[in-house]
């Protein structure tokens, strides 16, 4: 069975290990987490503090736009973004990872509490009952705090997530609160 997660796209590029998961991935992303590569691979300000672990990651950001930016992944993409909410077709990477972009829709429900990201990552896992994956622990705490019904998981706990983790079938149950 096919882990899904909601994740912001450049966690991706970040973090290698997500891409050599022991199970098979689908990897939940809001089209503004994919736009948000071009800014990142364009703009000056370092991804990262070291010069060169910046310079790996922007290699890896821009391999993932490309691949977002494959004819036949455009075309999904394309196609999702016509309606709000819709998820793309899946994005196959390889064998084990595939993508599903979503056309989420920030429509202020957490106000300002949450950046309009943030809010967007909620709101998809929310909707589509799908845990979250996140490295900013200050995020982790808001949500905590504000009683945000979602299922969310430290990047770093991502193989207890894959291994152990809620199932997608199990993810209504954390909703529920």
């Amino acid at each position: 069975m096919r882990r899904r997660f909601v994740i912001e796209a450049v966690m991706v590029a970040t973090y290698g290990h997500l891409l050599v998961p022991s199970r098979p991935i689908d990897y939940v992303v809001p089209y503004s987490s994919v736009l948000e590569l071009y800014d990142m691979r364009d703009g000056s300000d370092p991804v990262m503090e070291d010069p060169e672990d910046d310079s790996h990651v922007r290699s890896k950001i821009a391999e993932l736009i490309a691949f977002f930016e494959d004819p036949l992944n455009r075309k999904k993409i394309e196609k999702a973004m016509q309606l709000p909410w819709r998820e793309s077709s899946p994005l196959i990477l390889n064998d084990r990872i595939q993508f599903t972009v979503v056309h989420a829709v920030d429509n202020a429900h957490y106000g300002e509490y949450f950046d309009p990201i943030e809010t967007e990552l909620l709101l998809t896992s929310s909707k589509l009952s799908v845990p979250l994956l996140s490295d900013q622990f200050e995020f982790q705490d808001k949500l905590i705090e504000a009683e945000v019904p979602v299922q969310i998981y430290d990047i770093e706990d991502f193989e207890f997530a894959v291994e152990e983790g809620i199932s997608t079938a199990d993810a209504g149950l954390f909703n529920d609160r």
